[in-house]
């Protein structure tokens, strides 16, 4: 059983580690396209890769270029699994509108409620398309 989630852009259903960010980011300069890590240094998780992971975030520091970032991470493979905001980042969730638009598999983004996040640090999560997101492993709700 699993908690349900407000689809923000649709996309692939699937599962991966949870990356729960301690701090808003900015894709712009704090994530690397070509390799999916944090690469901002100020960052609490630098360093850390967001390429199949199930990513929460919880805000992003804004640029309008994060939506070209989130494309290159979708078409070079380093894309997280989905995205699960607290809040609805519109340039953001353009990089993955334009990256569908193109023909490549884009992950879903979701809303969820920042106070949930904490249920998913350390776990294995399964997302799907219809805005589930469970945990593996465990018969209790999130």
């Amino acid at each position: 059983m699993g908690t349900r989630a407000e689809i923000l852009v649709p996309g692939a259903s699937g599962e991966g580690p949870a990356l729960v960010l301690s701090a808003p980011i900015s894709f712009w300069g704090g994530v690397d396209p070509k390799s999916g890590r944090i690469a901002d240094v100020r960052h609490p998780q630098c360093g850390q890769s967001l390429s199949g992971k199930v990513l929460f975030l919880p805000g992003t520091i804004g640029s309008s270029s994060a939506s070209s970032v989130l494309m290159e991470l979708v078409h070079a493979g380093h894309a997280p699994v989905a995205l699960v905001l607290h809040e609805p980042d519109a340039i953001l969730l353009l990089g993955l509108i334009v990256a569908r638009e193109m023909g490549w598999e884009t992950p879903v983004a979701m809303k969820l409620s920042r106070d949930a996040f904490g249920f998913f640090t350390g776990k294995q999560v399964r997302v799907g398309g219809d805005g589930e997101v469970a945990i593996l492993g465990t018969d209790s709700a999130a």
